[in-house]
């Protein structure tokens, strides 16, 4: 059974470049009738925060991306202390002492003599002896897995057959001196313990999954397959994180976007594939392949989501936004006509407000200086309301008779004049539902 699984740590709200890992890791399991799981990293109790695990439970909820277990890394403390006991017991994990300075001088130096920075395992040479003197004089260490320096290999699911000498990289830290355990441990015991079998994530975690593969050699188990995908950069190609403020998941929805045009863009983009707006997360799984996507830095622009978003609440029935199209007042009568007419002329729903004011109450006209004698003359040729579904063609035959204008010359100054706005709906279906004409006083 294919097992997946998104790992957030509650530090912060879920940006764009998380819900690309996310979704990845949803579709997978979707596609094959897997369980997807929801796993909340929060082994570190000052960052993590319980109003950020509420929202990134939220953000997934709006998305419509379900888990089917959720877990708390910090429900596991018990166990992540038992394989670290286990791997001291096979001499795999070793307690060193210096200090974040001292280790940054160590760095310098082997990159003074043109070696890689990569820890001296000096440590391994302390003798019982010094490292209590060690501990009495400043605390408890922190501890490394020791890697076997060898080559580490994978089939990556997405860059292909990767290799890494495990001597190029430093031992690993899995446990801080206050007893925090970091990520690189939880993470494998998580994934051993949970029968995951494919991992997703950015590029960037490479180097930490060579390393994984060592740890849960070590314990004796399959590592899953691995998958790293692009890292998302910015329209012009400017790193992403700079924006990740602005590109909070609960801000896109805060402004419009809809879910499906944010999901049907981050599953196809980066890929060989077309961006294709999907009517759901179903179709969506049935076609992601993630052979098709590269390893190039993958732009994203925030501007594509709002043709999707628009394109999308174009093709929704009336039921689909009763409730959004009530909470305006529009009374259930002409709702659904109010709807039909308008809902190709949003981009999000937000939009419908201003529609809705015009309706009601009509519009300030947007004349200009060269059709302001036409206009006035047009107006005064313009039937009392109520209007019907021929009152748009009969009023500007009339004023076509009357004034010899034709085309757009003349239809553009009378929308212009009922409407203020130079586009909008077909007149003929809006004019039915004006209530006022502010432009004839």
């Amino acid at each position: 059974m294919t097992i997946t699984r998104f790992a957030p740590s509650p530090t912060g709200y879920l940006h764009i470049g998380n819900l690309r890992t996310a979704l990845f890791n949803y579709l997978i399991a979707a596609r094959d009738g897997g369980s997807f799981i929801l796993r909340i990293d929060d082994t570190d109790p000052a960052r993590s925060k319980e109003e950020y695990v509420e929202a990134i439970k939220q953000d997934l909820a709006w998305l419509g991306l379900k888990w089917d277990r959720l877990e708390r890394q910090s429900a596991r403390l018990p166990r992540y202390e038992e394989v670290a006991q286990k791997l001291r017991d096979m001499g795999r994990l070793y307690e060193c002492f210096e200090t974040p300075t001292e280790l940054d001088l160590k760095r310098k130096k082997q990159l003074n003599m043109g070696k890689p920075p990569v820890y001296d395992r000096s440590a391994l040479k302390l003798s019982e002896e010094e490292r209590a003197r060690l501990r009495e004089e400043r605390g408890p260490g922190h501890w490394r897995f020791r890697l076997d320096h060898a080559r580490i290999e994978w089939q990556d699911g997405i860059l292909g057959d990767l290799s890494i000498d495990a001597a190029s990289v430093s031992d690993p830290v899995l446990i801080r001196g206050d007893g925090q355990f970091l990520y690189t441990l939880a993470s494998v015991v998580d994934d051993i313990d949970f029968a995951i079998t494919h991992v997703v994530r950015g590029s960037d975690h490479v180097t930490n999954t060579a390393v994984q593969i060592q740890i849960m050699q070590a314990l004796g188990a399959t590592p899953p397959h691995f998958a790293h995908h692009s890292l998302l950069t910015g329209p012009e190609g400017e790193a992403l994180s700079k924006r990740l403020g602005t590109l909070a998941l609960r801000d896109l929805r805060a402004r419009g976007i809809e879910p499906m045009a944010l999901l049907s863009l981050l599953a196809r983009l980066g890929s060989s594939r077309p961006v294709e707006l999907a009517d759901s997360l179903e179709e969506i799984a049935r076609g992601f392949e993630l052979s098709s996507f590269g390893a190039a830095p993958t732009k994203f622009d925030e501007a594509d989501l709002l043709p999707l978003t628009a394109h999308h609440l174009a093709a929704q029935p009336y039921e689909a936004v009763r409730e959004r199209i009530a909470a305006l007042g529009v009374p259930e009568g002409i709702a659904p006509e109010f709807w039909d007419v308008t809902r190709e002329n949003i981009t999000v729903l937000d939009d419908l407000a201003d529609w809705w004011k015009l309706v009601r109450e009509g519009a300030e006209p947007l004349v200009a200086e060269e059709d302001r004698e036409f206009v006035a003359q047009a107006l005064e040729l313009l039937p009392a309301p109520p209007y019907g579904p021929d009152s748009w063609s009969a009023w500007t035959k009339a004023v076509k008779e009357a004034t010899g204008r034709k085309g757009r010359a003349l239809f553009m100054p009378l929308r212009k004049a009922l409407t203020g706005k130079d586009h909008g709906p077909d007149m003929a279906r809006l004019m039915p539902l004006l209530q006022k004409l502010r432009a004839r006083s």
